[in-house]
């Protein structure tokens, strides 16, 4: 049947989709999350819009209103002064004085409207003195205009069209005034308008305003909410679905399980993601054709289709099967499903839905159990023992050849199942000659014992009781190890021979033993004359040195009084050159005598040091400006790597000899253009100086020689430079008369690298701590 086939037995229906529930889960949960922060922010942002654009209302209202009252406010003054001022000049023509102005002059002219909103006119008789005021305002009668406003702003006004100004009267009220000049007639119109009747409007709109922006901000607040408990909710069951598909997911990957759903009208395939972390394949969507799945088994297993059919036509409904599906890796996986045909409701055609169980591992080890059970078996066949296995109940488990030559039994016997006693009426037993029991074991739990048979053979029988109630017995040919045996006995009694005679030879070594003894008390003896004879050389050697050092200063100092020409020309230019060799050689003779002179006072335990607090930085630079000259000549680059000050306990001058020491082989084994690194530190509370060197480096096994007096590594690289090989030997001394150590690392033909430890000067302690250490 093709793999399409199934596909047409039953009509298109829903598929179940159990474990991809969780993902189409987290990704609306992701979806509400986002959408709550949006919502959130659009409510704020709603509120605050709505807020700022109250705000910019209201601020642009109350310019607004202010305005459109000062303009009110001048109008009435201009249209109040433009019917008051021809009527009193007129009648100041008619009756050539001034008359008393009341509130009738202004009633007369004034508009039904025109005290609105908080205005006031006020008329200002000759001097200033207010005499009449509509609204009738006791507080302002009587008084004068310079009284209540600026001079300067009274004298400056009157004319028509003069804008309101905003002033600040004496009593801390704002108010706006203008003001028109009768003249000819002794006489000021003011207009007076006050900023709190001005925006007396205005605080109630605004009040209206904030109250519907609160009963505004408390509605949409409690809309949004309502909208994040209910997300909230939401939440919640999208958390509990995630934990318990989370919960699934683990409990199928810790057993090794997959959830299947096969939709076998449509050929669809449903797997969880354990099923592909299984086959270690990653998701290839929410479904598989079963033409996916049938390419992953194992070409004897691939009849899938046939047992469904087959199924599908009996009245069967569980599925019980194993088959072989191949892993990323190209190895085969084994499965074991385990499924049931169900039908949900409103679905045309059944779904096969169940579990498919990795038993690879449980394959493996059937496989190795059978492998092994072979190889034991083998093994037991081949080893040179009868061997034979009885079971709780008597029963023959196994047995090898052997035991059935041992026993002449027939191969029909020897058939596992056997009871013993037909093994035992069937078995031959061979003639013993004697028995003998082999260690005190308790017969419950087996025995050992030794017989001897009639062709003189032995064997030795091992009988054991198994864990299970059986019985184990193996029957090894001794007849080797008796024979062996029987030599150990002639051996043993050749060695009693043998110790008799190593007793008397017992009486010849202690008479040697005594000789050797004084032959060692006579190696002392020559030990001390010979260590006498060594410090009398190196005593020796300390005054010859002394002895040599003055004809030496006398030969040096003339050739260079020769060399330089102090006395005046020598004349012949080959007379130069033999002064110059002589100063050379008397220099290099020189040094070759200090050396032998410290040597020997190192040797001879003449050697003070004088310790003091001093800096390894100090001492460092000293000896590098000695060598430094001798370097540049070489053309050698010297690299420092110094701290500041790096203080210790020592003898300057004997640690300024070593590093001269070191850096002057430096300088002599390492090749024009080279460079020489020192560098200087703490490690593990002790002062490490490092002279490291790009020349010719020393060979590991002469590393060792180094140190040791006269002794000098020759190669066809070093045999043309001169010394007395007593410069590392001198510095190593100095270095461990500091209770330091002095360590050489070298690669031949890449350099060389010494380092100079010395302890790092420790805090004195306080005195009833000494006096205490004393004590103990």
């Amino acid at each position: 049947m093709a793999k399409a086939h199934l596909g047409e037995l039953f009509a298109k229906k829903r598929v179940l989709r159990l474990p991809l529930v969780a993902d189409r889960w987290a990704g609306l949960a992701i979806s509400e999350r986002t959408l709550r922060i949006l919502v959130t922010s659009l409510i704020g942002l709603f509120l605050i819009t709505l807020a700022v654009g109250i705000t910019a209302y209201l601020v642009d209202a109350r310019e607004s209103i202010v305005i459109e009252h000062k303009r009110i406010s001048a109008l009435q003054a201009d249209l109040v002064f433009s019917q008051l001022e021809p009527t009193l000049n007129q009648e100041l023509k008619q009756a050539g004085m001034t008359r008393r102005l009341d509130e009738n002059d202004l009633k007369r002219y004034l508009s039904e409207f025109a005290t609105a909103d908080g205005r006031v006119f006020a008329l200002a008789a000759a001097g200033g003195d207010i005499v009449a005021v509509l609204p009738d305002l006791q507080v302002l009668k009587g008084r004068k205009l310079t009284e209540l406003f600026p001079a300067d702003l009274v004298l400056r006004s009157g004319n028509i069209g003069d804008p309101m100004t905003a002033v600040t009267m004496p009593g801390g009220d704002e108010v706006y005034v203008t003001f028109r000049d009768l003249d000819p007639y002794p006489a000021v119109l003011a207009v007076i308008q006050s900023r709190v009747a001005i925006l007396s409007g205005w605080y109630s709109s605004t009040i209206r305003l904030v109250t519907l922006f609160v009963a505004t901000v408390a509605v949409v607040s409690l809309i949004g909410a309502a909208f994040h408990w209910q997300s909230a909710r939401a939440a919640e069951a999208d958390t509990t679905l995630a934990i318990a598909t989370e919960r699934l997911d683990k409990a199928l990957d810790r057993a090794r399980c997959g959830l299947w759903d096969w939709d076998i009208a449509r050929g669809h395939i449903f797997w969880s993601q354990s099923m592909f972390d299984i086959l270690g394949i990653e998701a290839r969507g929410e479904m598989l054709s079963y033409g996916t799945v049938a390419d992953l088994m194992h070409p004897e297993d691939q009849q899938m289709d046939r047992f469904i059919e087959d199924l599908l036509q009996s009245a069967r409904k569980v599925v019980d099967k194993e088959f072989r599906m191949r892993h990323a890796d190209g190895h085969w996986v084994w499965l074991r499903v385990r499924a049931e045909l169900a039908s949900a409701p409103g679905e045309v055609g059944p779904h096969l839905i169940g579990i498919a169980i990795d038993i690879t591992e449980q394959k493996l080890a059937d496989k190795a159990n059978q492998e092994a059970e072979l190889r034991l078996r083998d093994a037991i066949e081949n080893i040179s023992e009868a061997f034979v296995l009885w079971d709780a109940d008597n029963r023959l488990v196994m047995c090898n050849s052997k035991y059935q030559q041992f026993h002449n039994l027939p191969a029909s016997v020897c058939l596992p199942g056997t009871p013993y006693e037909d093994v035992a009426r069937a078995a031959k037993e061979p003639v013993v000659r004697q028995r003998l029991p082999v260690g005190n074991m308790d017969p419950a739990e087996g025995s050992t014992f030794e017989v001897q048979l009639e062709d003189g053979r032995w064997l030795q029988i091992n009988e054991r009781r198994t864990k299970d109630g059986g019985f184990v017995s193996v029957g090894t040919d001794i007849s080797s190890l008796k024979q062996h045996e029987e030599r150990l006995m002639d051996s043993e009694r050749e060695l009693m021979n043998t110790v008799r005679d190593l007793q008397k030879s017992r009486l010849t070594l202690e008479l040697q033993s005594q000789r050797l003894a004084e032959l060692a008390e006579k190696y002392a003896q020559e030990k001390n004359r010979a260590e006498d004879a060594n410090r009398s050389k190196s005593e020796f050697l300390a005054n010859m040195s002394h002895e040599l050092r003055t004809p030496l200063n006398a030969i040096i100092g003339f050739s260079e009084v020769m060399e330089r020409q102090m006395l005046g020309p020598i004349g012949t230019p080959r007379y130069m050159e033999y002064a110059t060799d002589i100063h050379r050689s008397g220099q290099y003779l020189l040094d070759v005598i200090s050396d032998i002179l410290d040597m020997s006072k190192i040797e001879a335990g003449r050697m003070q040091l004088e310790i003091v607090p001093c800096d390894a930085v100090d001492i460092v630079e000293e000896s590098l400006r000695i060598i430094g000259a001798r370097a540049a000549e070489e053309q050698i680059t010297i690299v420092r790597n110094l701290p500041e000050r790096l203080p210790l306990n020592g003898d300057k001058r004997a640690l300024k000899q070593v590093m001269i020491n070191l850096l002057a082989n430096a300088v002599k084994f390492t090749p024009a253009g080279g460079t020489i690194t020192i560098s200087a530190s703490t490690i593990d509370r002790r002062v490490a100086i490092v002279i490291a060197d790009t020349g010719i480096g020393i060979p590991r096994s002469a590393i060792e020689k180094l140190g040791r007096p006269f002794e000098q590594v020759e190669n066809q690289l070093t045999k043309t430079k001169s010394g007395s090989g007593l410069g590392l030997a001198i510095s190593k001394s100095l270095v461990e008369l500091h209770q330091g150590e002095l360590r050489i690392d070298s690669v031949e033909g890449q350099g060389t690298a010494v380092t100079v430890y010395l302890p790092v000067p420790q805090p004195d302690r306080p005195q009833a701590q000494k006096e205490t250490t004393a004590a103990v």
